[in-house]
């Protein structure tokens, strides 16, 4: 079946109006061709949320998840509007600008579905993920488990992350994002780096934002990498593999977020993050494997 090229309806995923928010702009995907459960969506790798040129990790799996929501909605069967887990490979980063996502329906189940999404660039794929969708409920409570968000310092206005970071990298995405550091954790700022390796934070949008779903998958990536608590000298640390899981649906308000690098070896290293949203609910995770040169 052939379709013509049309804009993902946004409120079908976050209930935000079309263009009404960053985030909602720079994850706009738009549908070129869909047939029998694949689909190819148009879409824009936006500057605005890069770090120096590169874009942002969990910004691009929000996007390709987007198209994969919007896949799945056009094959009959239960509504699946959110990405439940995503298991990422960044091949290599986009160049900013015009891309493709293209997704495949590898199940339609009642309860959940699972898509593959490939975010391409001149013919190469540069991020191929994998999710399990399904929907969210604003009644579900935890049976078991769920770690309780950690104790946060103030963190006043002054404590918001600038747009530059070490060695003067300019980070545009820190002018749509506000992600304000936990003073004790942020002792790499002014060169005194803790040695433990762990970052925490309050993030939210700078536009006012409220968080759901899809943000998550862009919260699990957000904070700069953790090896900067640990000293010595890193330059960008790429992301090579990532899995996350979105396992709430968010509260409206600041999300606490902690990184904590685990071992550090052979140029890589793994990282933790979780979220917790404002009633301090544990609404999401992810581990993710890393490049780093250290010094």
């Amino acid at each position: 079946m052939q379709s013509a090229r049309r804009p993902l309806a946004f409120p079908f995923v976050s209930g935000h109006g079309e263009t009404s928010y960053q985030f909602d702009q720079a994850t706009a995907v738009a549908l070129r061709h869909a047939d029998e459960g694949n689909a190819v969506h148009d879409v824009d790798v936006d500057a605005g949320w890069t770090i120096g040129d590169k874009p942002n990790g969990g910004y691009l799996l929000a996007t390709i998840a987007r198209a994969a929501i919007d896949t799945t909605a056009a094959v009959e069967g239960p509504a699946h509007p959110h990405a439940l887990a995503a298991v990422a490979s960044y091949v290599g980063p986009p160049a900013l600008g015009a891309a493709e996502v293209h997704s495949e329906v590898l199940r339609r189940g009642r309860g959940m579905s699972q898509v593959r999404g490939r975010l391409v660039q001149n013919g190469a794929t540069r991020v191929e993920a994998t999710f399990t969708l399904g929907r969210l409920r604003a009644e579900a409570e935890p049976w078991w488990g769920g770690e309780p968000a950690p104790g946060m310092a103030e963190t006043g206005p002054d404590r918001r992350s600038p747009a530059a970071g070490p060695g003067g990298m300019h980070l545009p995405i820190m002018d749509r994002v506000d992600i304000r550091l936990d003073p004790s954790t942020a002792g790499f700022v002014s060169g005194r780096p803790a040695g433990v390796g762990e970052l925490r934070a309050r993030l939210s949008f700078a536009d006012g934002r409220a968080p759901d779903p899809l943000a998550l998958l862009y919260a699990v990536d957000a904070l700069p990498p953790a090896t900067f608590d640990i000293g010595g000298t890193t330059g960008w640390v790429p992301t090579l593999s990532l899995t996350a899981y979105v396992r709430a649906l968010p509260a409206p308000g600041p999300l606490v977020v902690r990184q904590r690098a685990g071992l550090v070896e052979a140029r890589t290293v793994d990282e933790v993050c979780e979220v917790w949203d404002s009633r301090g609910r544990l609404v999401a995770q992810a581990t993710q494997l890393a490049a780093i040169r250290t010094a």
